[in-house]
């Protein structure tokens, strides 16, 4: 068995569910399918049984632990372990004698550095020769981007592998299957009745939700003939955690996802971070809501604020590397960013207006001198004869008709009077005077 061949051989009696239930093999392992299933690259390096030096990246909870010494019993290495909360350079120093000593008797060593972000330079340092010349396979485990955390060189070479965290689906096999499989836990009948609960409780973090399930279990009142119901009220009472009422695929989502937005619109910030704040707790992804700022930055700002759109996609970048916990200072300073904005959604209802023109129009011909003539030829044919070019002209502008033939030049794009808009209305006005005052613009 891994762990009965392992240095830190305990009772798994006394150790936690989390432990006792941990996958001994990779076809055990539920989740991060990317990187396990067949012909993915962890499967095809345990077959072949040569581990290159890799650092797994992902947050708290989706195996990187459990990946690393699956692959060491696997592949048919030494597994020695190091933490770089209480490691220091003597450390790595005497696992890499270790593994010369390993190496003399033909054995292959894998050192396991957890939280190896937390390394400074010089115990980094300290493992890089040892790792080029394939003295020691490093796998690291790191929550934060090794980019950031990981000297340049150390991390060129070694393979890094983003972990996922895991979702519903994943959560509830390894419930499941802990329940089921567990030697304390299968001897009663345990049923979840709060799923959704759970799910939130845990944030894709297969640790937690089995602590979740093992706290219940204790507090619960115990038969052999009686099932053991998992509620809401008893994980909350085990957990000392509540969440507001949030139904993921139900009314209550999107009816929050539309206070937020309808508070993002009516320039209340304070309103806005409370929704925000509601969503986050319940467990909402991030990136939804990331992806939802980047359409209102275009669609109820525009160009009142320009700036808008670049910090939410910002922001939504920031939520993709960061991460949870951290990434909601970001989506905060989104948040109170574009509700302070001026907003307009000029540019939107000009799309609107264009899109209905386009619908009602015969047919859309692109004038002569408004077309390209890549060939002589064309040339010949008169495309692009009598073209004025705006940067010749005074204020890089020249009065021209950009429309289709036989197509009357009609305003879709009436810009607004604050922000940045307010310069663009009094330019475009100036410039295309008839258009809008036939109008009444």
């Amino acid at each position: 068995m891994l762990f009965e061949n392992s240095e830190e051989k305990i009772n798994k009696s006394a150790s936690p569910l989390a432990e006792r239930v941990r996958p001994q093999s990779i076809d055990d392992l539920i989740g991060q399918e990317h990187l396990v299933a067949k012909d993915a690259p962890i499967r095809r390096f345990i077959e072949n049984g040569e581990i290159p030096s890799i650092i797994f990246w992902g947050p708290p909870g989706v195996g990187k632990t459990t990946l690393a010494q699956i692959i060491s019993i696997s592949a048919g290495y030494h597994f020695s372990k190091l933490s770089a909360v209480d490691s220091g350079v003597k450390d790595v120093r005497e696992q890499i004698s270790k593994a010369e000593l390993l190496r003399k008797n033909g054995k292959k060593a894998l050192l396991f550095i957890d939280e190896i972000h937390r390394f400074n330079k010089s115990q980094q340092d300290a493992l890089l020769n040892a790792v080029e010349k394939g003295i020691i396979t490093l796998l690291g485990a790191t929550t934060e981007n090794p980019s950031f955390e990981v000297i340049a060189p150390l991390l060129s070479r070694c393979q890094v592998y983003r972990l996922k965290p895991l979702d519903e689906e994943h959560l509830q096999s390894i419930v499941l299957n802990a329940i089921s499989k567990d030697e304390e836990l299968s001897k009663y009948q345990i049923e979840v009745l709060d799923w959704d609960f759970l799910f939130k409780i845990s944030s894709g973090d297969a640790r937690a939700v089995l602590n979740a399930i093992e706290l219940s279990f204790k507090y619960a009142r115990k038969s052999l003939d009686e099932k053991i119901q998992i509620t809401r009220k008893i994980l909350e009472k085990t957990l000392q955690q509540k969440t507001a009422y949030y139904d993921k695929s139900g009314d209550s989502h999107y009816d929050t996802i539309s206070a937020f937005i309808k508070s993002l619109r009516g320039s209340d910030p304070d309103a806005a971070l409370l929704w925000l704040s509601k969503m986050l707790d319940a467990g909402e992804d991030p990136r939804f809501i990331a992806r939802r700022m980047v359409i209102f930055a275009s669609e109820d700002i525009g160009n009142a604020d320009p700036f808008a759109l670049t910090l939410a996609l910002s922001v939504f970048q920031a939520v993709e590397l960061i991460g949870m916990p951290e990434a909601q200072i970001n989506l905060a300073q989104g948040v109170s960013y574009l509700a302070s904005c001026p907003k307009s959604n000029a540019s939107y209802l000009g799309l609107l207006a264009a899109k209905d023109y386009v619908k009602k129009a015969d047919s859309l011909i692109v004038p002569l001198h408004l077309r390209n003539a890549p060939t002589s030829l064309m040339k010949q044919e008169g495309y692009g004869k009598d073209y004025k070019y705006p940067h010749d002209f005074d204020y890089h502008f020249v009065k021209e008709n950009y429309f289709p033939l036989n197509a009357k030049p009609t305003a879709f794009y009436f810009p607004g009077n604050f922000g940045k808009e307010d310069s663009f209305s009094k330019r475009l006005k100036a410039f295309w005077k008839e258009r809008y005052e036939d109008l009444g613009k």
